[in-house]
């Protein structure tokens, strides 16, 4: 075997024997990003609403059609967005699971029939390939609603009426949704606080002071970390997804080896910026606030528990080149909307740039003692 890999080798099983020894380690690699699981899976987990949400986009100028609008405001079963003033906003919201339908009163709905002098029209219901059963009930209440108005009217013709369209869009559950918020997370602990919990105490006990006397190069040490925590990271979001799978019931779309590459690289990324933290830090006092600084914002403002499209557009804009933003992007596209590598471009481009220039980082800052 190769000298450089089989040293590389070695010291990625000594680095991961050190892990599993440690219970502090595992707790807080392992055993903590599970509890913010269970924390959320229970906030999200499930939908307790007793009405629908719904976008009322009437499009109508006909008093009916305004009537009706305000009279449906009015019942305790919808909860009326009134932000969703269009169908492609309305969608936008449906995929995110803000709303479970968007209802269109069209141009002609509420206008007076020439032949027969009353007014007439169909509502139209729109719904996503995931929320079926909501938007049929949907259909089904409005008709219900529209047969007591039609009873009113004449008696028996249904002068209104309600149809229901499937989107080709999928929605995603609250919690399918915080999910890749939550697998960032992990990343952010995995990658950074594991090299700077450890190099400070390695460099204190004079560990890498020795190494350094030896023919480890410091590119074979970054590797063997590399391996190492990969290792660890997919031990940890493997018992996630086991837990996300089974308990939450997380809708998982995507191709699972593509998403187990994804990750792959995005352990990499964050251990980069552990290595330039922990390398460069003498000790704890140094590794700590430095590694506070550059972990609260990414964890705030990359959607790992907050979503971006809460925020404003210029810091949605600012966000997105953040190290974290395309890892929680991307592992998102993928789970939940069937996303391949070629449509996540964006993100992967975002993640080389960082990779070159947190790895470059690591390398000139890193020190042995």
């Amino acid at each position: 075997m190769n000298k450089s890999l089989f040293t590389i080798i070695t010291f990625a099983r000594i680095n991961t024997k050190r892990f599993f020894r440690d219970r502090l380690s595992i707790f807080f690699g392992i055993l903590f990003p599970l509890i913010f699981l269970f924390v959320f899976g229970g906030i999200f987990g499930q939908n307790s609403d007793v009405s629908f949400r719904v976008a009322l986009i009437n499009n109508s100028d006909s008093a009916f059609a305004k009537d009706f609008a305000k009279s449906l405001k009015k019942e305790k079963v919808f909860d009326i967005d009134a932000e969703s003033k269009t169908l492609s906003a309305a969608k936008e919201k449906m995929i995110r699971s803000q709303l479970d339908a968007a209802i269109i009163l069209p141009k002609d709905f509420g206008t007076v029939d020439a032949k027969s002098k009353r007014p007439m029209g169909q509502a139209k219901v729109y719904y996503t390939q995931n929320n079926e059963q909501a938007g049929q009930t949907l259909s089904s209440l409005l008709q219900a609603s529209f047969k007591s108005i039609n009873t009113k009217l004449t008696g028996s013709v249904d002068l209104f009426t309600v149809t229901g369209e499937k989107l080709k869009n999928k929605s995603l559950s609250q919690f399918d949704y915080t999910f890749a918020g939550l697998l960032g997370f992990s990343l952010l602990g995995i990658g950074i606080f594991g090299p700077v919990n450890v190099f400070p105490e390695l460099k204190k006990q004079g560990i890498l002071r020795r190494l350094s006397t030896t023919p480890l190069k410091v590119w074979q040490y970054f590797s063997s970390m590399a391996i190492s925590q990969t290792i660890i990271g997919m031990v940890s979001l493997a018992v996630m997804f086991a837990v996300a799978l089974s308990i939450f019931k997380l809708n998982m779309t995507g191709n699972p080896f593509e998403l187990i590459g994804f990750l792959i690289v995005s352990i990499v990324l964050m251990l980069g910026i552990g290595l330039s933290i922990g390398g460069w830090a003498k000790n704890e006092r140094q590794a700590a606030p430095l590694s506070n600084i550059l972990v609260f914002p990414m964890m705030f403002l990359s959607g790992a528990f907050f979503p971006r499209f809460l925020m404003p557009e210029w810091l949605q804009d600012a966000s997105a080149f953040l190290p974290l933003t395309p890892i929680i992007d991307g592992i998102r596209l993928i789970i939940t909307e069937n996303a391949h590598y070629v449509d996540l471009l964006p993100q992967l481009g975002i993640m080389g740039a960082w990779l070159v220039i947190i790895y470059i980082i690591a390398f000139r800052v890193f020190r042995w003692e």
